[in-house]
């Protein structure tokens, strides 16, 4: 606790709050002057704030306002490697991988915004998740290229609402995508309607809506804890798992928001997906042409490969929190879903899609 004196009543706190240092009991005595009688002072751990005696963690600084609950107002991220050189290479790794997430991912929306032919449902999802990927990718790398370094609380959350923001409409996206291909490829003849402009706008808002109201609760809850602990995260970045673990007030309703949520973005989610895919490739095996096979499964197999590769980790890591694994498995998978799949995907849906290399052609062709 750290005693800030002002005027003589604030003189008489000071002592008060020294001697609650010093000795167990919370009541002293206490004497205002040396005519007065003593009298006996009992006072809170944390006084209000019309005192000038505010709460302060141990190693931490005091708050900027006596009633700011929050003890800490800043937290450590911890990097891949306390090693100077090891730091300098996955520095030196992750900016690629930055570059190469932003190259590809902007690539990919020019050719398609360049390309009447690609001004399809397909490719306006596509468009939607690559915006996402460099939004995502984009909330992460800066801080991590920085190694050890401190985030202010406010920096925290803010990472924490986008972070989380567009980790869930990523996931609601890929449902939404593997609807498209359902309707394709089992309802050919209904495509037009089941698929219309405004049915894929509202589908993409909702993606975008749903997903915000989502993390406004969790960030909002995040924010009501008490932080008076370590300030240490064991996590290069900010997510709601990794501080409950700081938190000193109890957590039961943001555990209870956290399975909703887990069952909604990932349960539901990732059944309706698998329905989708379940339906698909039953039509596909139903299909007596060779060839409308090759093609539907090309088609659906880079889907299906980035909807594996994504789920799989935040699975990992919002579902199967507890599972015992180490710190640095979950910083591994955790890279995985914020800036290796962004850098995969371009990848995967140019080289496995004819129709996108043939834009890509075009795009490069104009700019030579």
């Amino acid at each position: 606790m750290l005693c800030l004196p002002g005027g003589r009543d604030d003189v008489t706190i000071f002592i008060v709050c020294f001697l609650q240092q010093m000795c167990p009991p919370k009541t002293f005595l206490v004497s205002a002057g040396p005519v007065q009688e003593a009298k006996s002072v009992s006072l809170p751990c944390a006084l209000s704030a019309s005192h000038s005696c505010v709460p302060v963690a141990p190693g931490a600084r005091p708050p900027m306002a006596a009633n700011n609950h929050t003890a800490v107002v800043e937290f450590v991220l911890q990097g891949f490697s306390g090693d100077p050189w090891l730091q300098v290479l996955f520095s030196a790794f992750f900016l690629l991988l930055y570059l190469m997430a932003l190259a590809g991912n902007v690539i990919i929306v020019m050719a398609i915004g360049l390309n009447p032919s690609l001004h399809t449902p397909m490719y306006f999802f596509l468009t939607n998740l690559a915006l996402l990927d460099i939004l995502c990718t984009s909330t992460v790398l800066p801080k991590l290229l920085e190694g050890l370094v401190a985030i202010s609380y406010g920096g925290c959350m803010a990472q924490l609402f986008f972070l989380t923001w567009f980790l869930g409409a990523e996931l609601l996206l890929l449902t939404a995508m593997a609807y498209d291909r359902y309707v394709a490829i089992c309802q050919p003849l209904h495509y037009h309607v089941l698929m219309s402009w405004p049915i894929c706008i509202l589908l993409a808002g909702s993606v975008w809506v749903v997903s915000v109201v989502s993390t406004s609760v969790h960030t909002g809850l995040m924010a009501r804890l008490y932080f008076c602990g370590p300030n240490q995260i064991r996590h290069f970045l900010c997510e709601v798992p990794t501080l409950l673990l700081l938190s000193c007030s109890p957590t039961m309703l943001n555990n209870v928001m956290i399975v909703i949520a887990d069952v909604y973005f990932g349960v539901v989610n990732f059944l309706l997906t698998m329905l989708s895919y379940g339906c698909i490739i039953a039509s596909i095996v139903r299909m007596r042409s060779a060839a409308g096979k090759r093609k539907a499964f090309s088609t659906c197999s880079s889907h299906l490969l980035v909807v594996t590769l994504y789920y799989s980790t935040v699975i990992y890591t919002y579902i199967l929190p507890g599972s015992g694994s180490s710190s640095e498995n979950g910083k591994v998978v955790a890279l995985l879903y914020t800036v290796v799949s962004p850098t995969l995907n371009p990848l995967i849906y140019s080289l496995r899609n004819k129709d996108v290399k043939m834009a890509l052609g075009r795009v490069f062709a104009c700019t030579w």
